[in-house]
């Protein structure tokens, strides 16, 4: 069996940093950058990315969607650009936020966490507002697959705030799902790494204390929670400020920008990050 997802973060941020690249072919980027917007477009795009990116980042992050909405031919390609970034060493986290209950999400885990998935990836994002109990399926196959699983916790849409602010018992929604992930982690307890397989997404623009999560790896020296931490870049969250946001969090977080590193086009990407994974380093105290 490879290398527990624990691991393989671990090395990630060990030998390139925390910064992840998203792969989000919007039509803005298929078009600024020459491609069409077809199927076979969003795969020289996605590969062009992979290319720029291998000498400067560890990690990226393909957004499911915009293959999706290709129908089978999308697909197809999501399937290449996938199989792609784990030959080339990437470590790959699927962004495609699923979330069901009983045989539908085993469907799912099957899908994207079994041995012969056709989406090949080492981690996979996944919603929890069906309950995160109805997550077990997919978490225990990520634990026996040594991949990982990143929850949404605290989103940066202020469509969600309501929701992920609202309490019982004193405890917000945002921090239950931290805890029911924590508790997760320590049960299976098979990561053999710094890092549970199980994470949260917490985007780069929320007050963490005001969900609740600031604390939450207090006391944890192993089997800490990664954090997946979309909205740097384009969406206002600013990597110098990134000690800041996540304080003693950020040692553990994955930061993640998108369109920011195409603003001078693909020609541009290995300098943008190149000069995003220093300012990111600086942040940190690396």
């Amino acid at each position: 069996m490879p290398d527990s997802f624990s691991k393989r973060l671990e090395s990630a941020f060990r030998t390139k940093g925390q910064l992840c690249v998203g792969i989000d072919p919007h039509d803005e980027l298929l078009a600024d950058n020459g491609f069409e917007r077809t199927p076979e477009g969003l795969l020289a795009f996605s590969l062009a990315m992979l290319d720029e990116l291998q000498e400067t980042v560890a990690i990226v992050k393909p957004q499911v969607s915009f293959f999706e909405r290709f129908g089978s031919r999308g697909f197809a390609v999501l399937e290449e650009v996938l199989a792609k970034a784990t030959d080339m060493g990437f470590l790959v986290i699927a962004d495609a936020k699923r979330g069901d209950i009983g045989s539908t999400m085993d469907a799912y885990a099957e899908a994207w966490l079994a041995k012969d998935a056709p989406f090949v990836c080492d981690a996979l994002t996944v919603s929890p507002y069906l309950g995160v109990g109805a997550l077990a399926p997919a978490i225990a196959l990520a634990s026996e697959r040594g991949k990982g699983l990143f929850v949404l916790s605290a989103t940066s849409n202020p469509d969600g705030t309501k929701l992920q602010r609202s309490k019982s018992n004193e405890v917000t929604v945002a921090r239950q799902v931290a805890d029911e992930v924590r508790t997760f982690n320590i049960n299976s307890a098979i990561s053999n790494g710094f890092f549970g397989h199980v994470g949260l997404v917490v985007g780069a623009t929320v007050d963490l204390a005001s969900v609740g999560l600031e604390d939450i790896n207090q006391g944890q020296q192993t089997l800490r929670t990664p954090i997946l931490a979309p909205g740097f870049g384009h969406q206002g969250g600013s990597l110098a400020s990134a000690k800041q946001i996540f304080g003693s969090l950020s040692s553990g977080v994955i930061y993640t920008i998108s369109r920011s590193a195409l603003s001078d086009g693909i020609a541009g990407l290995k300098a943008n990050t190149s000069r995003d994974q220093v300012e990111l380093r600086q942040a940190l105290g690396a």
